[in-house]
């Protein structure tokens, strides 16, 4: 065959795959499109959803993944609730008050934290090294933590209330230093800063006793996957495959917490990568223990759900009848769980 032939030969081959790739390449390559709302700010705690998107999970799944930023809980419900989101994160205890309050249109569809983040921090040179012992100390706390609901409820639990504590409210910024030089002698702060505040206490000559508020009682479901009614009524297939997705990257997250805290730092390069990894795993104690074993990844039971909204209603001072937990939750999409 000479070579001219040939050459047109590969020329009308070339031209025919480019026309069936052109023909295919849209059905192959077309994204559902998702907006997926932070509770707060990109973070190792945050990291599922990085992963879904950086390693290529929620793609597979047929998802075009946008990442909204949030301040708090109430934010995110108000932005799902309103059609900016579809699809976020945020503690149970707000997707509860907001129903039973307000009717507000979005659901729980799956667990995140099976156990909720609350602590007391203070330095092991103090001597305080259990809840009973807060009594009467100087605590700081931020003014926006959802720790503050339940504070009243633990200190009850240990036969105290905040009038046997030097409760002061200050910048998120400043609770660690504000320990780490005596201005405070406990700290109220998330599980998920066990490491960024453990490298505080060290470079300051200190180590840290930390009291998670499970070991008082508080024993309740923290961070959920919280869905706008709108969303999985409209798009319910699409709901199932994020679902899916999440729960996938969940998983990843928690066998691969380097990779993962990898995938933030790509999205997210102004964060640095020592309190990235430091915080994925902070956060995968939450996700992962013995509730998750005994009820599966992503499971919202009936008992737990119950308990958790017995604390809600008297942390937020709601009358307990006011709602109907199941109303909080929509299990479709957790199929067996």
């Amino acid at each position: 065959m000479t070579l001219p032939r040939l050459t047109r030969r590969l020329a009308a081959a070339l031209a025919a795959g480019s026309l069936a790739v052109a023909l295919t390449a849209p059905a192959a390559h077309a994204l559902d499109p998702v907006t997926f709302q932070l509770d707060w700010l990109p973070g190792g705690d945050k990291a599922p959803i990085y992963v879904c998107v950086h390693q290529g999970i929620c793609e597979a799944h047929g998802l075009d993944v946008t990442i909204n930023g949030g301040r708090g809980s109430s934010e995110a419900i108000t932005f799902l609730a309103t059609g900016r989101s579809d699809i976020g994160t945020g503690g149970i205890e707000a997707v509860m008050a907001a129903i039973a309050r307000d009717q507000v249109p979005v659901k729980a569809v799956a667990s995140v934290y099976t156990r909720a983040p609350h602590a007391f921090y203070t330095l092991r040179s103090s001597g305080i090294d259990s809840i009973e012992q807060v009594k009467g100390q100087r605590v700081v706390t931020s003014p926006f933590t959802s720790s503050n609901v339940f504070l009243p409820l633990v200190l009850a639990q240990m036969g105290m209330s905040e009038e046997d504590i030097q409760l002061t409210r200050a910048d998120p910024g400043a609770l660690g230093p504000m320990l780490m030089t005596g201005s405070a002698d406990v700290m109220i702060a998330w599980m998920t800063d066990v490491t960024r505040y453990s490298n505080q206490a060290s470079a300051a000559g200190h180590e840290l006793n930390i009291m998670p508020w499970s070991t008082g009682g508080l024993d309740l479901y923290g961070l959920v996957l919280i869905a706008a009614d709108r969303f999985i009524e409209e798009r319910p297939e699409v709901a199932q495959r994020f679902i899916d997705a999440y729960r996938e990257s969940v998983r990843f997250t928690y066998e691969n917490p380097e990779l993962a805290a990898e995938s933030v730092v790509a999205m997210v390069p102004e964060l640095e990568m020592e309190n990235v990894v430091g915080s994925v795993k902070d956060m995968l104690v939450l996700a992962f223990n013995e509730v998750t074993e005994a009820d599966g990844q992503g499971a919202l039971t009936p008992d737990r759900l119950a308990q958790t909204w017995e604390w809600v209603s008297q942390a937020q001072e709601l009358p307990f009848d006011a709602l109907d937990p199941e109303a909080a939750v929509d299990r479709r999409f957790l199929p067996g769980l």
